[in-house]
């Protein structure tokens, strides 16, 4: 009986200094990472409950009874399975009164109200939330210029339009890299210009090799290799080693042990990461001949083929949550765009708002908390 208390007190006081120690550390970054703190907190709550669990008979027994009943609450990851179901308000609007009937439209957008996606409580962010929520993050976004109009979007919801107009000339220099710093809430954001997968699949190496990693990893590609390539089976066999590359970022992932132990200050939390969908292609507006030959309706279906049996997206088993502009532009449809292939940037905009709304439930956040 004696060396069961005295188990269970040396069991107790393990998980005391597991527990509070890095809660205090944590909590010392909070201002920095709110992300983190938050996902790190579950993560030791969970590690002491495990810790524990031997040296309580009775829990072990509780578990055991109904773990085949109550294994967790699925609701975030319905929400996260819903957090595309964006519908389009498309309406005419005459901005000219000299009788040439030039017309504009109104492009409005929301979650739709149906059945469980308004259960979940998609909400457009102001800037103060944001700010709050990217407070001391590092995030990349990689790809063509879909990615490029992504960080535009971005950026637009945190800074003002005084700054915007300073950036754009910098961040839309024809296929080039762009960083900037937040410095009032201690964000990074870097564009890699990546217009291929296999540009992406470096990009995830050099990560690995630095053992460095983003908070937030946006990355999409696609249209250059259709238009340049033009071989489905190519792009395949490009997403399925871009999924192993990604897999090996993952914390839990046996390709992290190949290099030996870890050591010094090493990231061993995975970044949130997301897949950025090709848009709707309309091949009549295609802008050349070339474009309207090669990256036909065919093509495209068989595309979308490969990125689904590359198991890469979340849907499919794989590790990245889709951004589906191709539902956006589709809804949003042949009024938001001029060349077929580039929206407006309401799609980028509503797609961002949807990365936003996926960071709060995988960080188990809510707007306004603290």
């Amino acid at each position: 009986m004696l060396i069961m208390l005295g188990g269970v007190q040396i069991g107790v006081l393990a998980a005391c200094v597991v527990l509070f120690v890095p809660m205090g550390m944590a909590g010392y970054h909070l201002s920095r990472n709110r992300m983190l703190f938050f996902s790190g907190a579950l993560f030791i709550t969970l590690a002491v409950g495990v810790h524990l669990t031997p040296y309580f008979p009775s829990v072990s027994d509780f578990v055991s009874s109904v773990k085949s009943v109550v294994v967790y609450d699925n609701r975030e990851d319905s929400c996260i399975n819903l957090v595309n179901e964006v519908v389009w308000d498309v309406k005419p609007r005459l901005i000219s009164s000299s009788g040439d009937g030039t017309v504009d439209y109104d492009k409005i957008w929301d979650w739709s109200k149906n059945g469980k996606v308004k259960g979940c409580d998609f909400e457009k962010l102001g800037r103060g939330d944001v700010k709050d929520l990217l407070n001391g993050s590092w995030v990349v976004v990689a790809g063509d210029s879909q990615a490029r109009l992504t960080v535009q979007s971005l950026l637009s919801l945190i800074l003002d339009e005084k700054r915007m107009g300073m950036i754009k000339r910098d961040l839309y220099k024809k296929h080039s890299d762009y960083e900037i710093v937040v410095d009032e809430i201690g964000m990074k954001l870097d564009f890699v210009w990546a217009p291929y997968v296999v540009n992406l699949t470096s990009l995830m190496m050099g990560f690995k090799q630095n053992r460095t990693y983003p908070d937030v990893l946006v990355m999409g590609a696609g249209l250059w290799h259709m238009l340049h390539v033009n071989n489905a089976s190519d792009y395949d066999v490009a997403l399925e080693n871009l999924r192993s590359s990604v897999v090996s970022l993952l914390p839990f992932s046996p390709e992290l042990d190949t290099d030996g132990p870890v050591t010094g200050s090493v990231s061993v939390r995975s970044p949130h990461l997301f897949w950025l969908g090709m848009p709707i292609l309309i091949n009549g507006m295609l802008n050349t001949e070339e474009k309207r030959e090669k990256m036909n309706d065919e093509m495209c279906r068989a595309y979308d083929s490969a990125l689904h049996n590359s198991r890469l997206l979340r849907r499919y088993g794989g590790p990245l949550l889709l951004l589906d502009i191709q539902s956006l532009s589709w809804n949003c449809g042949p009024r938001c765009t001029i060349d077929g292939m580039h929206y407006d940037g309401n799609v980028y905009e509503a797609a961002v708002h949807i990365l936003l709304n996926a960071l709060l439930i995988e960080s188990h956040q809510k707007l306004g908390s603290s």
